[in-house]
């Protein structure tokens, strides 16, 4: 490898992720590289989203969680998902590097934003991959995950393949499932100390993985709080492309988990990530 935008990365971390020792962990940051018209890219602007046709006060219109919660309580269950729905309805087209992304070998991916675009990279590519998604307790009380196969029919059973699409907030596709609300969290957050909340499978596979985050934020609580347990007992290393000077507790989560920061655009990483699948 020579192209010197590969310079800012580890010597081995793109063949490791070629080669399904690093799992990729994807967030919303993921969207802006993709052309045309997105869902929301970010907290904030699923929470305008989502409060542009309904009346939320103030102190908590632009508080994702708080927002959600509201509309839940004095709108309907039915309401709050109807406007996720809506809100996830445009299909972005998928970037190269979500192309890049659903051709790697990778035993397990993370994806903890609830647009559909890694997944339809996922299904253009091949048939060998499935989903297993977060539940609302208030809709799915007792079940925490559900699961998928690659043409997004449910499955009652737990699969094994050979790539696990992880999406621990649910997702859009298929079948419409969210955690969002104050409570949707409120419920996993009191279990998953123990791992109840993750499936066996995710806990067997990153025990031989290390993680490489992408389009991630750590700078509120409940991303640090999932990713923590995701991470716990597996076996590394783990790096973050985080390109903005991180806040004093994305630093301080950064330094607890071991993760090393690698301070480039996501769209240089992109581009080393293309280059270097390029034949020689």
């Amino acid at each position: 490898m020579t192209d010197p935008l590969l310079h800012a990365l580890p010597a081995d971390l793109i063949e490791r992720l070629e080669s399904g020792a690093l799992a990729p962990y994807l967030g919303p940051g993921l969207l802006p590289l993709c052309d045309g018209a997105t869902p929301p890219a970010d907290p904030a602007a699923l929470a305008a989203r989502l409060t542009a046709k309904v009346s939320v006060p103030g102190k908590i219109r632009h508080r994702l969680t708080a927002a959600a919660q509201f509309i839940e309580n004095f709108k309907h269950r039915k309401t709050l998902v109807g406007g996720m729905n809506e809100a996830f309805a445009v299909a972005a087209t998928p970037s190269p590097l979500h192309h890049w992304l659903a051709a790697l070998p990778a035993p397990l991916i993370v994806d903890t934003w609830y647009d559909d675009t890694l997944r339809s990279a996922l299904a253009a590519a091949r048939r060998d991959w499935a989903e297993v998604q977060g539940l609302s307790q208030s809709e799915h009380f007792g079940d925490w995950t559900g699961w998928y196969d690659a043409d997004g029919a449910a499955s009652a059973l737990p699969l094994q393949p050979r790539t696990l699409l992880y999406r621990p907030w649910g997702g859009h596709a298929p079948a419409g499932n969210y955690l969002v609300s104050d409570s949707d969290f409120v419920e996993v957050l009191t279990e998953i100390d123990i791992q109840t909340p993750i499936p066996a499978v995710v806990q067997s596979r990153r025990s031989a993985l290390g993680f490489v985050f992408l389009g991630c934020r750590f700078n509120d609580q409940l991303p640090r709080a999932f990713a923590r347990q995701i991470l716990k007992r597996s076996a590394g290393p783990h790096y973050a492309v985080l390109p903005d000077e991180p806040t004093r507790m994305e630093a301080r989560f950064l330094a607890e988990q071991a993760i090393t920061r690698l301070a480039l655009p996501l769209a240089e990483f992109a581009a080393a990530c293309a280059s270097a699948a390029l034949p020689a």
